[in-house]
């Protein structure tokens, strides 16, 4: 079984002075980037995803500005795979699929923002096509919501989509655990 580390979208307009600020977007980078250090030292196969806004209307992620840079805590080094995205679906008119199917890769550790949007789209397609997911939720970040005038909080945002995740698609654990794991095998 090979596994491959899936960072998406931990870019600089979801940090604080971005367009697009998440609630714990800093933390979640911090634990992503423990997990990209495993797997940097232990050279397995990782993957950044970046999203670019080509919509009309967009309000971040637009091209040619800083925000829609990878942010520096998990920036890519030479050599790295970096796939651009354009939907919150990794998988979608990408050549993720093939990427992994080409490295033998049958299972992918996630992580990335917006837990609520880019993860969850791209963490059920994934098990769709039949990977074996984990999801780092500590390594994840998302926002306040709202529906049909009730405010959700983030950090009701990240319980709802990582326990709907967890249910059926992922197994979710933290850094810690994931790490110890890596560590111990």
């Amino acid at each position: 079984m090979s596994t491959a580390l899936v960072i998406i979208d931990i870019q600089n307009d979801y940090f604080p002075g971005g367009r697009m600020e998440l609630v714990g977007s800093e933390s979640a980078a911090s634990c992503a980037a423990l997990l990209l250090k495993e797997f940097r030292h232990a050279g397995w196969p990782l993957i950044h995803i970046r999203h670019v806004s080509t919509r009309p209307g967009a309000g971040f992620f637009l091209p040619d500005t800083s925000g829609v840079q990878i942010h520096p805590t998990v920036a890519p080094r030479a050599g790295e795979t970096i796939i651009t995205k354009q939907f919150p679906n990794s998988f979608r008119e990408t050549d993720l699929l093939e990427r992994l199917t080409a490295a033998g890769v049958d299972s992918l550790l996630i992580c990335g923002m917006m837990t609520s949007m880019c993860v969850d789209a791209t963490v059920r397609a994934a098990f769709d096509l039949g990977f074996s997911c984990t999801v780092a939720h500590d390594a994840c970040a998302t926002r306040d919501l709202a529906h049909n005038g009730v405010a959700v909080p983030a950090h009701q945002v990240q319980a709802a989509f990582l326990a709907a995740l967890g249910a059926v698609y992922a197994d979710v654990k933290g850094t810690d655990e994931i790490l110890g794991t890596i560590l111990s095998a």
